[in-house]
């Protein structure tokens, strides 16, 4: 389970980059061993929180404050009878796929504003990593938090949601996408 992680007065805001950046087509780089429990990652980590709130996105990863670093944020909303997800930072994160049957639904990204398209996703994951702390720390998330993290982790190896489309056919502006297609019962997974 992860701990959740709020950010402080103090912790910095950073710009979030665009595709095109060389960041995010990159393979990010394990976080050192001697940056756990650490001001620096805790520094990064409440940053990372502190932006994804602030640009109201519900995942953040390193990469895309050009950080080349794996670790990343998420939170979620209630949604469906479901509680809400605290803040909580991944660092040097791992996934294996629990249930292979795939999920399509919308997504969106921070990295790529204004765009959303529909994205098929492993139905249930089970994540391993650790804390900034260095704590290790594991969960299974299905649903909407699974495709959340998925979509975060891909970031660490340079892959974004256009990537993982089957048909560039959903494709849509998210003005467009807001009056014709979405519907108030849906969750988007926007980091």
């Amino acid at each position: 389970m992860t701990q959740p992680l709020h950010p402080a007065g103090d912790a910095p805001q950073f710009e979030v980059i665009r595709l095109g950046h060389p960041v995010l087509r990159s393979v990010a780089e394990a976080v050192p061993e001697e940056w756990f429990g650490s001001g620096r990652l805790d520094n990064l980590a409440r940053g990372l929180v502190t932006t994804m709130l602030a640009e109201h996105g519900v995942g953040l990863a390193a990469p895309q404050v050009a950080e080349e670093l794996r670790l990343f944020a998420y939170w979620l909303p209630a949604h469906d009878g479901r509680a809400a997800i605290e803040p909580s930072v991944v660092v040097n994160p791992e996934i294996r796929v629990v249930d292979p049957e795939l999920e399509e639904d919308w997504e969106g990204c921070l990295s790529i504003p204004g765009l959303r398209g529909r994205v098929p996703r492993a139905r249930r994951i089970k994540v391993k990593g650790r804390t900034i702390g260095g704590e290790t720390m594991s969960l299974t998330a299905d649903g909407f938090q699974a495709r959340v993290i998925q979509h975060e982790f891909d970031h660490l190896d340079g892959v974004v949601f256009l990537d993982r489309m089957t048909s560039a056919h959903s494709l849509a502006f998210e003005e467009e996408w807001e009056r014709y297609i979405l519907t108030d019962t849906e969750p988007v997974a926007e980091d």
